[in-house]
């Protein structure tokens, strides 16, 4: 199939940026999206021109990393997969594909389609870990009963990658759907109640710390995560936060 493509071009954090067209023939349906970019950057380097920068890694949908949007849709057209999921079948020959990075104030551009995410991380250590007693008295996690419903909750939380899309996807460009996936994993189980309340307090202190916006539940988040998180998991992290402010 024949394509033309349009990306966002931007050389450094500095630069403006601008949307630059490609065009490309004799593409495979069965390439995936990745595969699509990866001729393309050998078609430039070939040329001596400068590849396009974009971020991945696994190329599993388990990472997380080859995040942007595709025709102005988290991770392109199709749900629940990531970007180096998607394949060339679901676009037509002679499609105009934009491809943009993700946009938020938090998420600065590095350079052409590569975002830096780091603020995911800074919130992750703000809260996003349990105390293991290690003195030789632990208690081995198997032997501790768990209720079913909330193992498969937390089980559910804890498949957030931390890709983005949920941010990317929000008018506000909130976080909370991120955040409270990190805090429901801990807070349904049995070994995250230890920190319960300075993780919540702390994991949202930082959320706004990093500017992201706030939640007003139009749900674009939910639709667009790549692993289907829910937005339970915001109700959930309201509840804590309310819990643990009445705490102190």
């Amino acid at each position: 199939m024949n394509l033309t493509l349009k990306i966002w071009r931007q050389k450094s954090a500095k630069d403006k940026g601008k949307i630059v067209d490609y065009t490309m023939s004799d593409v495979s349906p069965d390439m995936s999206f990745l595969e699509m970019l990866d001729v393309l950057n050998q078609e430039l380097i070939d040329k001596g021109e400068e590849p396009i920068a974009f971020d991945h890694d696994c190329r599993e949908g388990i990472c997380g990393m080859c995040s942007m949007f595709v025709n102005g849709q988290a991770h392109g057209p199709d749900r629940a997969i990531t970007v180096c999921q998607l394949h060339m079948r679901s676009f037509k020959d002679g499609d105009t594909i934009y491809i943009e990075p993700w946009r938020a104030k938090a998420f600065p551009v590095i350079k052409d389609l590569i975002v830096d995410r780091s603020s995911f991380d800074r919130i992750q250590h703000a809260g996003g870990f349990i105390s293991v007693n290690t003195s030789g008295n632990t208690q081995d996690a198997n032997a501790i009963p768990i209720n079913k419903h909330d193992a498969d909750a937390a089980f559910d939380a804890a498949t957030c990658i931390g890709c983005g899309a949920c941010v990317a996807s929000c008018k506000n460009s909130s976080a909370m759907l991120f955040v409270s996936a990190k805090v429901s994993q801990f807070a349904l189980l049995p070994q995250g109640q230890v920190e319960a309340t300075d993780r919540v307090m702390n994991m949202v202190k930082q959320m706004d710390a990093e500017g992201f916006g706030n939640c007003t539940n139009t749900g674009a988040c939910e639709v667009e995560c790549p692993k289907g998180i829910s937005l339970e998991n915001i109700a959930r992290m309201n509840r804590e936060y309310l819990k643990a402010s009445f705490k102190g």
